[in-house]
């Protein structure tokens, strides 16, 4: 089969998308896909994005961007076969919103772009689009982490904010004792409560709370690992050691991490 010429990379992807979804020449696995079964692998993509950044493995990330623009087109090509809309459409939408959201730089108004003034942008965008509530548009599949902290950041702009840090501290305190008298069934929820006030306490810092958690798994796993290599060490089984001696060695890991600093 003769490959026909593209202008560009982009029309090379789009028709190759095209072929893999041809009903009668296409791919079987391709075909059977819809938005739902390829989602999962849309937030896949984007958090092997993330991780080929955080590695500065700069040939990696250009893989894991590939397959990040793999699945906007899958995802457009199902559209246009629906009827719905194109890949260019979606190229257009965001083209459009980028200088909707930038009159700075490509209208005509003047000053700096502001947090606030940015804020605004968005809110208008969504009252045109017909959402109502402070809370429209912050999208569920995102982490629970990082859709509590937008909430709460939707609710603060509308004034729904504790004056300072005492607010949330005291009622972090509050929902630990409900969680403790809490029954079987009500513990999930209490412990989200607990959570959920926690993100709270940590946005008046101004930490971002997913990539604080972040920090703190990486930092937990890099101190068991090297537990469990001392304990190695010294002809120890780390899980046949008692609590006691296993702190012993988590002390150890502290100091030796506090000299070098």
């Amino acid at each position: 089969m003769t490959k026909a010429p593209h202008s560009t990379e982009i029309d090379r992807l789009l028709s190759i998308m095209a072929h893999l979804r041809d009903p009668e020449r296409g791919c079987e696995w391709d075909l059977a896909q819809n938005f739902e079964t390829i989602a999962p692998y849309t937030i896949e993509e984007a958090y092997e994005v993330a991780d080929a950044i955080e590695r500065k493995d700069m040939a990696d990330l250009k893989g894991e961007l590939g397959d990040l623009l793999l699945q906007v087109v899958f995802h457009a090509r199902m559209a246009e076969e629906s009827g719905h809309f194109t890949f260019e459409d979606v190229a257009r939408s965001i083209s459009d919103k980028m200088e909707a959201r930038h009159p700075h730089i490509f209208g005509n108004e003047g000053g700096a772009m502001t947090s606030a003034r940015w804020e605004d942008l968005k809110a208008a965008e969504r009252e045109d689009i017909g959402m109502q509530s402070a809370m429209d548009g912050v999208a569920n599949a995102l982490p629970a982490l990082l859709r509590s902290e937008k909430l709460q950041k939707r609710a603060a702009r509308v004034g729904f904010e504790w004056h300072d840090i005492k607010g949330p501290q005291e009622k972090l305190d509050e929902e630990l004792r409900e969680l403790e008298e809490a029954s079987e069934d009500e513990r999930l929820v209490e412990a989200g409560d607990v959570l959920f006030v926690a993100v709270n306490i940590i946005r008046r810092y101004g930490v971002d709370a997913e990539a604080a958690l972040k920090a703190s798994n990486a930092k937990f796993e890099r101190r068991f690992r090297q537990m469990e290599e001392l304990s190695a060490a010294d002809g120890h089984a780390f899980d046949q050691l008692s609590l006691e001696q296993q702190e012993s060695y988590w002390q150890k890991v502290k100091r030796a991490e506090k000299s070098t600093l």
